[in-house]
């Protein structure tokens, strides 16, 4: 035991200079590409503001954007009635989705858990629908309490189906999402077969869009959505932990049930947000954490504000994809999303068998 003990000193005290530089270095080199990922994402807002059904020049935007005057009028509205708004809406619902993604995948321990994995934005797109049946909603700005309330329920549905012997099983909450998304989403077929006017008001919104959408839509999840974000931030450190196992994670003292809840607040929170405002977009949330990961590590410190810049980059660009390819016409969002990510689920299905 002595020699142990000498031996532990001896590589632990004192600390090299190399030791003690590494994880300055690894810091550093962790914000270089936060700041590169913030780059690439203020290229994606300038494209996003720029392209369209018709292209604007930049210079243009810029004009518009200060007011200085010396843009088309016609140019000038489009980009500051229609494109701004559209932008911030991009830019907040990805980083809520991608954010409540991360976090979702940290407190269940699986890497497949996303929102519409564990069947939250099925539960939130099924409350809306069933809304606009049953209550005559027309407005999205109406959708929102009816959005939070559907996703709550699929969480807690999805949670208490994973439990096994008192634990969190992550197979079974991941078998569990699944069933549940397919028993919502066909009820939600249901009630648009039942009521034309259903389907007229729910059909461009289950799509997934942030086309025409004003601030007015987003304002009133404003709150919500900034709750969601602190509260994902606040359990970041104890997710790290969380990842060890429940009994680890219990050594160290860490409220592991608390921390559940409180994650999965933040998630329900997140996702309804995004839900309400633009519809059920589909991967962001899958997505963004595993291109963050190898990048920035598993540490919840750095990889949440990785998926606050990757989710509405992923979001912005997969919007101005959807303009470019049928121009004049678009396609929604949530449809490129849901045809670039089924392949993406496919690899790590793979990969998480092996």
């Amino acid at each position: 035991m002595p020699n142990l003990i000498s031996r532990i000193v001896l590589k632990t005290d004192p600390p090299t200079a190399t030791a003690a530089a590494a994880p300055r270095t690894s810091a550093v080199r962790r914000l270089l590409l936060l700041t590169a990922g913030a780059g690439a994402l203020v290229l994606c807002v300038a494209l996003s503001l720029a392209l369209g059904s018709r292209s604007i020049p930049i210079s243009t935007v810029i004009d518009a954007l200060t007011g200085s005057g010396s843009g088309s009028g016609g140019d000038a509205d489009v980009v500051t009635g229609l494109r701004v708004p559209r932008t911030l809406v991009g830019l907040a619902v990805g980083a809520a989705l991608g954010v409540a993604g991360a976090v979702a995948q940290g407190v269940t321990r699986n890497p497949l858990a996303s929102p519409i994995t564990l069947g939250i934005n099925a539960g939130a797109s099924f409350a809306v629908v069933a809304a606009i049946y049953g209550l005559g909603l027309s407005r999205p700005v109406e959708y929102v309490p009816f959005a939070f309330l559907g996703a709550a329920v699929a969480a807690v549905a999805a949670y208490a189906m994973s439990r096994r012997g008192g634990d969190l099983d992550p197979v079974r909450l991941a078998l569990g999402g699944t069933v549940l998304t397919v028993v919502l989403t066909s009820w939600t077929s249901a009630l648009m077969l039942a009521s034309h006017r259903t389907l007229d008001e729910a059909r461009f919104w289950l799509a997934g869009s942030i086309a025409g959408r004003q601030l007015d839509t987003l304002t009133p999840v404003l709150p919500f959505l900034a709750l969601g974000l602190v509260g994902a931030f606040a359990v970041a450190p104890a997710l790290n932990a969380l990842a060890l196992g429940d009994e680890a994670a219990q050594a160290l003292g860490v409220p592991v049930a608390r921390i559940r809840v409180l994650g999965g607040l933040a998630v329900v929170l997140l996702a309804g947000s995004a839900v309400a405002v633009a519809g059920p977009v589909a991967f962001i949330g899958l997505a963004a954490p595993h291109l963050v990961r190898p990048l920035l590590g598993n540490d919840h410190r750095w990889l949440l504000p990785g998926c606050l810049i990757t989710g509405p980059l992923l979001l912005l660009a997969a919007d101005v994809l959807g303009r470019l390819v049928v121009r004049p016409s678009e396609i929604e969002v949530g449809i490129v999303t849901a045809f670039l990510g089924a392949p993406l689920l496919a690899v790590l299905a793979r990969k998480v068998a092996r």
